[in-house]
């Protein structure tokens, strides 16, 4: 009798439906939310997502995951649409030293905006930019998960500061061994001041063989196709992707080089030369060789229309420390130099450029959002920005599907983890953004922001206005200081 009552207990047990089952305990539920599957470009009703720690850990119909999970922290997303955490891939922090307060201020501005991550494209601040990457990593300051390049690479004595200085190939080894075993960056940044074509070329190479991804501006001695076959991972700001458009971008460069044409003439042949045909194939090549474009498009934007655009009443002023807005001085006095012919052609030049976004699409090109907000960039505000650039994409051409992917799923995608970030799935980073509305339908649905989820902790609307309060408490505190 004992033997079948056991054999019978079994039994029922062994049919037990799945809510008799002890539900499985997350941190945090997400419930009646619309997901936003950003690589099918479709939307999911009603799904429910689980979070523990830092990982998503369960993702489904909201019944069934209701039935089979409780979690201490319940979100509720009815009528909201879940998307990944948001990418600047762009970014810098700098002016040396007595900036390093207000550029640290600028971290709550991502996170309020959405960006869960930045990459940092170097500046000045180098040491300190290394230091604040591991103190966000171990949770001892708040801020978006910041990737860095260090210090840029570029020849001697150039334009820009905070650069480790190469005239030799000799010097590019030290280099890549510094920036790669001392401080351990997550990609190298190469650009154009002063370094010598063949140093650019080298330098790329050697990455390659390193398994270290690069960035940067290409040198106007050569062509983009050599940069692309040297190796380069991301051609940063759209318009060294418009040269490779040129029927004679190669007779250019080679002008160039011999000192034939000045930088002036260079651009003007540059742009009259360009021909869809011949932009097509370039890009085709990009994609067949894995490269990426990192548009900036909004920031070079600002700049073509300093002189029609007034930014003195703009509400992201009152985020932006006094010394930081001073650096914004050197392109605003550089602008307002140019003369009639001058502002002319860049207007053009930026209409122009623009053109080429969705022939980058077509051409198969992963296009990554990034910003170029920081020091030095007038008025292209930390955070904010991220969301004009991508409706910019769409006014250019593309849909708000991929505008959205370029800001989830390139960045992550550009350095190989898409196995942690950029979907909704378990498995995956909790880096999550609530919106009221849906991106998909309209891209300006980005800025409509509920709450942002960052490494598993849940900062609701309130939470995100009293960063913004917070930031600009600071700024106004620095503006009282200043004043004489």
């Amino acid at each position: 009798m004992k033997f079948l009552i056991a054999t019978l207990t079994s039994a029922l047990l062994a049919f037990a439906t799945p809510a008799l089952a002890a539900p499985r305990q997350g941190d945090v539920i997400i419930r009646h939310v619309t997901l936003i599957d950003v690589e099918a470009a479709k939307a999911v009703e009603d799904q429910a997502v689980v979070l523990h720690g830092d990982d998503i850990v369960a993702v489904g119909p909201d019944a069934a995951i209701a039935q089979g999970w409780r979690a201490k922290q319940r979100v509720e997303g009815q009528g909201k649409y879940l998307i990944p955490g948001l990418w600047d891939m762009h970014v810098h922090f700098g002016g040396g030293p007595d900036l390093i307060a207000e550029n640290e201020a600028l971290f709550p501005l991502y996170v309020a905006n959405g960006i869960t991550t930045i990459r940092d494209c170097s500046g000045d601040l180098v040491d300190q930019v290394l230091a604040w990457r591991g103190a966000i990593a171990e949770g001892k300051l708040f801020g978006p998960r910041l990737l860095t390049s260090g210090a840029k690479i570029e020849g001697i004595a150039p334009l820009w500061k905070g650069t480790i200085e190469v005239g030799s190939e000799a010097d590019v080894d030290a280099a890549l061994d510094r920036l790669k075993n001392r401080d351990m960056v997550d990609f190298v940044k190469i650009t154009d001041s002063t370094l010598k074509p063949e140093l650019f070329l080298y330098a790329l190479k050697q990455a390659k063989a390193l398994g270290i991804k690069t960035s940067g501006h290409i040198p106007m001695a050569l062509t983009t196709g050599q940069a692309v076959d040297a190796g380069i991972s991301s051609i940063e700001h759209l318009d060294y992707a418009y040269n490779a458009g040129a029927k004679d971008e190669a007779a250019i460069a080679a002008d160039f080089a011999a000192g034939r044409i000045d930088r002036a003439e260079a651009n003007r042949r540059l742009d009259s030369g360009f021909d869809r045909d011949t932009a097509m194939a370039a890009y085709r090549r990009f994609a067949q060789q894995g490269v990426s474009v990192t548009p900036t498009l909004n920031g070079s934007r600002i700049i073509a229309y300093l002189d029609r655009d007034d930014h003195s009443k703009d509400a992201g002023l009152a985020y932006i420390g006094p010394k930081l807005r001073k650096t914004y001085d050197w392109r605003v006095e550089r602008a307002a130099k140019a003369d009639a012919a001058a502002i002319a052609a860049r207007h053009k030049q930026i209409e122009d450029v623009g053109t080429i976004l969705p022939m980058l699409a077509e051409a198969g090109v992963p296009i990554i959002a990034g910003t170029d907000a920081g020091f030095l960039n007038s008025y292209n505000y930390p955070g904010f920005g991220l969301h004009d650039e991508i409706a910019l994409f769409v006014e250019k051409g593309l849909t708000p599907a991929q505008a959205l992917a370029s800001a989830t799923r390139a960045g992550p995608a550009w350095f190989g983890r898409l196995d942690r970030y950029g979907a909704i799935k378990p498995g995956m980073a909790a880096d999550l953004v609530l919106l009221d509305r849906n991106p998909l339908e309209d891209i300006a649905a980005t800025r409509a922001i509920d709450t942002v989820v960052m490494r598993g902790i849940v900062h609701d609307r309130a939470a995100l206005d009293r960063m913004l309060a917070d930031t600009r408490a600071k700024v106004a505190a620095w503006n009282a200081a200043a004043k004489p």
